[in-house]
């Protein structure tokens, strides 16, 4: 019987085409030294993914700051109708402190007096909020 070939070199470290490599593959190869023009394309091809990565970072920062900017105007806008949908006996002044409550009936009310004000027993059922109506006529919790 006819004993199978096994080749000792590292299949990894071979190849078909001996041609492709970047590099002389045997002792009597020519020697291969990068040309200027391939440096140059290499230094700009590193500097410009370098800024085009700097640049896209940016723009996701500039996304994020974005996103946490809406979600804080939606929370604004939720607690501004819970507060126009609220019961209130008097008109709020821009920039004062008010509080929300709820009643037993689940129903809302805006009241100028705080729950440490009402003394021992608070008249609602729960306190909701310390709020504070804005200029633009939306309120946020303070």
């Amino acid at each position: 019987m006819q004993e199978e070939f096994h080749n000792p070199i590292d299949p990894d470290k071979i190849t078909e085409t001996p041609g492709s490599l970047p590099y002389a593959h045997n002792r009597g190869s020519a020697v291969v030294k990068p040309t200027e023009e391939g440096v140059i394309k290499h230094q700009a091809l590193n500097a410009m993914e370098e800024q085009t990565d700097m640049q896209l970072k940016q723009i996701r920062e500039q996304i994020e700051l974005l996103a946490k900017q809406a979600a804080e105007i939606q929370e604004r806008k939720a607690l501004s109708h819970k507060i126009y949908e609220a019961k209130m006996n008097f008109t709020p002044v821009i920039n004062h402190i008010y509080y929300l409550y709820e009643n037993k009936n689940g129903e809302t009310i805006l009241s100028m007096i705080s729950p440490e004000e009402w003394g021992k027993k608070l008249p609602f059922e729960k306190f909701i909020a310390r709020v504070k109506q804005l200029a633009d006529r939306t309120w946020t919790k303070v």
